[in-house]
């Protein structure tokens, strides 16, 4: 590997070590040696590449920008029927197809947490949310839908379900099976499901 590759390699097994231990215990609970010990690295290695555990969260939160539009907009772009494209943003959603599974989601309400309280990465994270919005704004007008709710309401009303039933599923999966999510989303589409 050549000097540029090394470093490349170095940072992506840093940001995922953070993001799998920061999902599993909380940003707060996690020093950098934990980081670096879990990526096979030196703690002196997450320094240089982020000047800290607060560069690793805004760099966390930068490489998971577009991960939130291309999971909802991913496969529920690729049919035109409208209760497949339902089906696929939930299931997307819910059971994402990475190989962490759902500690994505975990991560994401831990960051979420961490803006609330730091100014600096809520700035971060609402780009990120904002950015992400957008993406659903232009994948939702190639629906064949009428929502019950003007254009511009949609990707955030659609986020703040997902991100509501999946917390629900997640304490209590028996509160939230695949039918009442899939007529919640329907019914923010106006799509009437058989």
């Amino acid at each position: 590997m050549t000097q540029e590759e090394r470093r490349a390699d170095t940072r992506e097994r840093l940001l995922r070590a953070a993001a799998d231990l920061f999902a599993r215990k909380g940003v707060d609970a996690v020093s950098v040696d934990a980081i670096a010990d879990e990526a096979g690295r030196t703690s002196g290695a997450l320094y240089d590449h982020f000047g800290g555990k607060q560069g690793l969260v805004a760099a966390l939160v930068d490489t998971m920008r577009n991960e939130l539009a291309a999971v909802i907009g991913g496969e529920s772009g690729t049919s035109d029927d409208p209760e497949r494209r339902i089906d696929a943003l939930w299931r997307n959603f819910v059971d994402h197809p990475d190989e962490q599974g759902g500690l994505w989601l975990l991560l994401e309400h831990e960051l979420w947490l961490r803006a609330a309280r730091d100014p600096a990465v809520r700035e971060a994270l609402a780009a990120r949310y904002a950015a992400g919005r957008k993406g659903m704004h232009r994948a939702f007008s190639e629906w064949d839908a009428e929502p019950a709710v003007p254009p511009k309401a949609l990707p955030p009303l659609v986020l703040a379900l997902l991100l509501g039933l999946e917390m629900q599923r997640r304490l209590d999966p028996s509160a939230v099976p695949d039918h009442v999510a899939r007529a919640g989303l329907a019914a923010l589409f106006g799509i009437d499901l058989d």
